[in-house]
């Protein structure tokens, strides 16, 4: 806890982290909208095609465990900017692609060194007092969902206009400048822990164990995610096909739309504020589910389906956005301690739901069509759904009962 005479965090170093957290994590999702050009021009197949999504995901999992618990060892800055270098050589690798394994390689590094991003959200929660610490750490997490939702679109358009390769190339060097801003601005955190590292990621599977909120909190979102990633690895293509032949750009202007969704983050803070994360939770999962359940009309106007599409899109974002806010302002009050830690879990088992989402998806297109995803789809928030019913009643959960 912060001494009463700490200085909170300056408002410039909230809004810095907020656009470094956003320009990270931007890097996860730029494949999203290109799986089509990318899987054409490196010979991937249609079944494949969701490994670009894939490996991206997987690889930030692993950076999750193995990279994001050292925040609570090593010194923050220095472990931001090694990550951030780390992350521009394996975007320059992928903008210099011409062949599928060089280029899922290349996912797996984006991946990994992504993680940059975790380490900062826990490091605003460091530098505020008590009194700002959800705050400060809820204008991060939304500068995050931010550059989430704006890659989609800046790809998109990027591709239509210079090629997919510039839309990697540019990201490389807009990484690379900010790992040395960072380095310059961001202020020194050496951790108090003297764990070893074998130490140190040995207990992540003790904090899963022991704390339920966190088991409870990373289902639930992982559900959201893992549909979210394949609704957004899957729609590209159904906009792209002869059904409503859609140009990159229109693809961008479609994922610019589905940002309205981001109205859903303070609504769900204030809600948890006011004590109301368990009946926010349950709306949160239920817009999932009725995200994937719009598209399944489908009318013979391409307009009006189109329209059902845009509606699902800001739907389906209303939902994971809504939940993030719920489970991280949940995790970061368990201590600062184990934050990072928490965090990596967290965030880990929230992505292999994504990297899940994005392999089923593509794979049951390719053999079942649309409406065979959509329904895989729905599936995810529809079982992160029941969970939280056994919740409400008081049954034992598989992993436990969540406070």
């Amino acid at each position: 806890m912060n001494h009463p005479d700490t200085p909170d965090i300056a408002p410039g170093m909230v809004r810095l982290l907020a656009f470094s957290a956003g320009l990270i994590v931007a890097s996860l999702y730029y494949s999203q909208t290109l799986v089509g050009p990318i899987s054409a021009a490196t010979g991937l197949s249609a079944e494949a095609a969701g490994l670009i999504v894939t490996l991206t995901q997987i690889g930030y999992a692993l950076g999750l465990i193995f990279v994001v618990p050292l925040g609570d060892l090593l010194e923050n800055r220095r472990l931001v900017f090694v990550a951030l270098l780390a992350t521009s050589v394996a975007l320059a690798l992928a903008a210099f692609s011409n062949s599928a394994w060089m280029f899922l390689a290349a996912s797996l590094g984006i991946g990994l060194g992504s993680v940059a991003a975790q380490v900062l959200v826990p490091f605003a929660a460091h530098l505020s007092r008590e009194e700002t610490r959800g705050y400060n750490v809820g204008r991060v997490v939304s500068g995050l969902l931010l550059g989430i939702m704006v890659a989609r679109p800046a790809a998109s358009l990027i591709a239509d206009h210079g090629g997919w390769h510039l839309v990697f190339g540019g990201a490389s060097v807009a990484i690379l400048a900010l790992a040395f801003v960072l380095r310059r601005k961001l202020p020194q955190r050496v951790p108090a822990h003297q764990l070893g590292y074998g130490r140190l990621i040995g207990s992540l599977w003790t904090l899963f164990a022991t704390t339920p909120v966190l088991r409870r909190r990373a289902a639930y979102q992982a559900g959201l995610f893992g549909s979210f990633s394949l609704f957004w690895t899957v729609t590209p293509l159904v906009l792209a096909s002869p059904q409503f032949g859609l140009s990159q750009t229109g693809i961008a202007v479609y994922a610019l739309v589905g940002m309205a969704g981001a109205v859903a983050s303070p609504v769900a803070g204030r809600l948890a504020d006011r004590g109301h994360t368990l009946v926010a939770t349950a709306c949160a999962l239920v817009l999932g589910v009725i995200g994937f359940a719009l598209p399944l009309y489908q009318p013979a106007s391409r307009a009006l389906a189109i329209g059902i599409l845009v509606l699902a899109s800001i739907v389906l974002d209303m939902a994971v956005a809504a939940n993030l806010v719920l489970g991280q302002r949940a995790i970061f009050a368990l201590g600062a301690e184990v934050r990072s830690r928490l965090n990596g879990i967290y965030f880990a088992l929230i992505f292999s739901g994504g990297a899940l989402g994005s392999a089923l998806g593509a794979w049951v297109y390719a053999h079942h069509g649309w409406h065979g995803a959509l329904l895989a789809g729905m599936a995810f928030p529809a079982a992160a759904l029941a969970w939280w019913f056994s919740e409400v009643s008081g049954r034992p959960a598989p992993f436990g009962k969540a406070v």
